[in-house]
């Protein structure tokens, strides 16, 4: 990646960060800021963005599939939905069968009208 290239993303980065530390909050306390800087600049995490939102996705690997899952996503509501499509052509072209997403339940009532189904529920509990 180019020097110009980096600071393109990092500039992305900033303009996004109020997003991504509104949707690290909800998320279990596994990632900060930087953390997800590192990831899409390194390649393993992909930034969606536009003028009122953004989401970040990482290509999952597991033995018998690759998946895309959408790691967060915060802002205007429309324009996360509006990333859906270039997200899965992105997918798609890099061997994905399928995306999916962790979040909090509103994320069910709002993808089911979009063909997504919920597959199971996250739970957690401190030891």
């Amino acid at each position: 990646m180019s020097a110009a290239e980096k600071m393109d993303i990092l500039g992305k980065l900033k303009f996004c960060r109020n997003w991504i530390e509104s949707a690290l909050a909800y998320s279990g306390d596994t990632h900060d800021f930087m953390h997800i800087v590192d990831g899409v600049i390194s390649g393993n995490m992909q930034l969606w963005m536009s003028d009122s939102g953004c989401a970040v996705t990482e290509i999952t690997v597991y033995p018998k599939k690759k998946v895309l899952h959408v790691f967060l996503a915060a802002g205007d509501m429309e324009q996360i939905l509006d990333f859906e499509e270039s997200a899965r052509e992105f997918g798609k072209q890099n061997g994905c069968i399928e995306m999916t997403i962790a979040g909090r339940p509103g994320w069910s009532k709002i993808l089911g009208k979009r063909d997504w189904e919920e597959s199971f529920r996250v739970l957690r509990r401190e030891i």
